[in-house]
């Protein structure tokens, strides 16, 4: 007696369980780019789809490629890291953006946070922190640090200069007398003595050079 044909069937299609993170690096210094790419792409989970050495590079491939993390570099040539995370936020509302930066002064966290960024990674960090920081940003979790949260918990206590009083803070930093700030402002000398004023009571301090210092060190000021 005949025995019916047991029909074969297909083996199963063996998907990967892991779809890999997105990350977009944008950074002026090639030998950052390239080491944090090492670290990037030696993940299972994650890989680098594009990188970028200035600010609209950084807005041009954050559109093209739609990055699930985009690592953005403070202070980079043409747009900065944070008017570069501006001009992606108005591209895509939902990019998760993390400020990749030297510096951890106050002014430069709360701005970062201000502007809308879920993450603020400081390069002198071990490699583990920059995977566990792209994992929870990609999550729709935030990265700050303690030593960060921190100096950003005392930064929003602060009293808040105005644009114009920033403008002044920084014409001051660059040596300029009030009569040439009024110059160069188109205002008068007397309303320059004012917002000095007015930046030295915010600032707590004293005098002109004393503002200057607790200015470059809060980050409202870059002394070149």
């Amino acid at each position: 007696m005949r025995k019916d044909a047991v029909p074969k069937t297909a083996a199963p299609e063996v998907k990967s369980s892991l779809q890999r993170l997105k990350v977009l690096i944008a950074d002026d210094h090639p030998v950052v780019r390239e080491g944090l790419s090492g670290i990037i792409n030696g993940q299972s989970d994650m890989t680098v789809v594009a990188v970028a050495d200035n600010g609209e590079d950084a807005v041009r491939k954050s559109a093209a490629e739609r990055p699930d993390v985009a690592l953005l570099d403070l202070r980079m040539p043409g747009l900065d890291g944070i008017q570069a995370l501006h001009a992606i936020l108005n591209q895509r509302p939902d990019a998760r953006i993390v400020i990749l930066t030297s510096f951890d002064t106050p002014e430069d966290i709360y701005r970062a946070v201000q502007a809308g960024a879920m993450g603020y990674f400081l390069k002198e960090s071990p490699p583990n922190e920059l995977v566990a920081c792209i994992r929870a940003v990609a999550g729709g979790g935030t990265w700050i640090p303690s030593k960060v949260g921190a100096k950003l918990a005392r930064r929003v206590t602060d009293p808040e200069l105005t644009a114009r009083e920033k403008e002044i803070l920084q014409a001051v930093a660059a040596g300029k007398s009030n009569k040439e700030i009024g110059v160069a402002l188109n205002i008068s000398e007397g309303t320059v003595k004012v917002h000095v004023t007015h930046i030295l009571e915010k600032l707590h301090v004293g005098g002109r050079t004393e503002a200057i210092n607790v200015a470059a060190k809060r980050g409202l000021v870059h002394l070149l």
